[in-house]
């Protein structure tokens, strides 16, 4: 497995979200389920979803540790949003890590 340090993680990770986004309109479901896994990482959501065509984003986002409440919102400029999602901490360095390798033999197969 290749060793990245924090900086290369994060600067990769945001490639792969620039990537994927330049043309949301034929998203595939790969890159769908990396969307809705930010978010979910981000705001510790559940049950995310992304309508591309009318740039909105549903989801549970927790209220207290047993409640969650559902929010829907418009999300015009769907890269920047993922990539404000993008923090520096131990647990999303290992996700995007993980991402990183995935996608990375995804090109390959």
């Amino acid at each position: 497995m290749t060793t990245f340090q924090p900086t290369e993680i994060l600067n990769e990770f945001k490639n792969i979200i620039h990537n994927s986004c330049t043309d949301c309109t034929g998203v595939n479901a790969i890159y769908s389920s990396l969307h809705k896994g930010i978010i979910k990482m981000y705001f510790q959501a559940r049950n995310v979803e992304i309508d591309y065509e009318n740039k909105v984003i549903k989801a549970e986002i927790p209220v207290t540790d047993k409640e969650f409440t559902s929010v829907s919102f418009e999300c015009l400029d769907l890269e920047r949003f993922l990539t404000s999602c993008i923090k520096n901490d131990k647990r999303s360095l290992n996700f995007y890590k993980s991402a990183l390798n995935y996608y990375s033999l995804s090109k390959v197969a």
